[in-house]
């Protein structure tokens, strides 16, 4: 019997064991490791690009709402399309609540995608879509405040595409960083996720 309980324990403490090392592991990746007794996190922070429409966006012009934050490009083939089509159903799940909260399109591909190009681009998705561009300095910048890796690929033809991080940051109406947002479910229960922070 002493053995049989002795068993259940080891069994019992290898699996928490394994819980704590994979939370420090999401920890780290998002920011949140050695985040300070406020809890807050190093991913997010303050930046200046323009939008589809010309005019200035800013972390400061988002606050009020809880804003996804996705990191693309316009000639993306198949993640960036697919993932802003995804974000357009949860909108649009949303309903009248839609205007509620920002989702903000962020190229990494400035070269390319003018204000213009993004205007074009994102007519094909959900209208509250925000696109958002601006010097390759400015959109440098704003990739290390969110930790977004990305790097241009040469293609055979001379042209190139961009290897990028490809996740949708979730932050709440003060700018801060929440998680990462999971569209691996029906948009009907991502937009009631997002609900809880309107």
């Amino acid at each position: 019997m002493n053995t049989k309980i002795s068993h259940i324990l080891l069994v019992l403490s290898a699996f928490v064991g394994g819980l704590v090392v994979v939370l420090g592991i999401l920890l780290y990746a998002t920011g949140q490791f050695g985040a300070g007794a406020s809890g807050s996190s190093t991913i997010g922070g303050p930046f200046k690009l323009i939008d589809q429409n010309g005019k200035p966006v800013t972390e400061a012009s988002l606050k009020g709402k809880p804003t996804l934050v996705y990191f693309g490009y316009t000639h993306c083939p198949d993640t960036c399309p697919t993932t802003l089509f995804e974000l357009s159903e949860v909108l649009r799940a949303m309903g009248k609540d839609a205007g509620r909260a920002n989702a903000l399109f962020v190229t990494i591909d400035p070269e390319r995608d003018t204000p213009a190009v993004l205007k074009d681009y994102l007519s094909a998705f959900d209208p509250h879509l925000i696109g958002a561009t601006g010097s390759h300095q400015a959109v440098a910048a704003i990739e290390k405040e969110y930790r977004v890796y990305s790097k241009k690929v040469p293609t055979e033809n001379g042209d190139y595409g961009m290897d990028h991080t490809s996740l949708i940051y979730l932050m709440d109406k003060d700018g801060r960083f929440v998680a990462p947002f999971n569209l691996n479910r029906k948009p009907e229960a991502s937009a009631a996720a997002l609900r809880k922070y309107l």
